[in-house]
């Protein structure tokens, strides 16, 4: 009984660091349900929001959109290329091969530190579809002066 002893233990760890773990992944890119949903429901309006938000014309969103699976994925391409300076056609052959593997190991074979600033803002929130007035209050303009009355 004492030799299964530490087995149960280790098994015990192994398990609460597996959940911990998925605990933590799951807080990563909450965004990105809500995005697909809005996309999903309107495809035209998505991709005139990303030619104007990335400043690229309609051939590249369509070539984006076609290499990708959700609209989401579309914006991350766009947007990484964005962050890391690299045109989208060289964004995408790197995300087919790092493909499944995460959005930090892309980000990190782009040259864009998995932990940075940068992108931790990206994992948290997009600056897409958002509401800029969202979790302002009523306080938002106090002490700022408007102009003259």
């Amino acid at each position: 009984m004492f030799t299964r002893q530490p087995h149960r233990i280790l098994l015990l760890i192994l398990t609460v660091l597996l959940l911990s773990s998925s605990i933590t992944f799951a807080g990563d890119f909450d965004w990105i349900r809500d995005f697909n949903i809005k996309a999903e429901a309107d495809p035209s309006g998505l991709r005139a929001r990303l030619e104007a938000r990335f400043q690229v014309g309609d051939i590249k969103i369509r070539t984006v959109l076609d290499n990708v699976g959700k609209p989401s994925d579309a914006y991350m391409l766009l947007r990484l290329g964005e962050m890391s300076n690299q045109p989208i056609d060289y964004v995408i052959e790197k995300y087919k091969v790092k493909k499944g593997k995460g959005w930090g190991v892309l980000a990190k074979s782009l040259g864009i530190k998995p932990g940075s600033k940068d992108f931790h803002a990206l994992k948290e929130s997009q600056n897409f579809y958002y509401d800029k007035n969202r979790g302002k209050g009523k306080m938002k303009n106090k002490g700022k002066s408007k102009g003259p009355k």
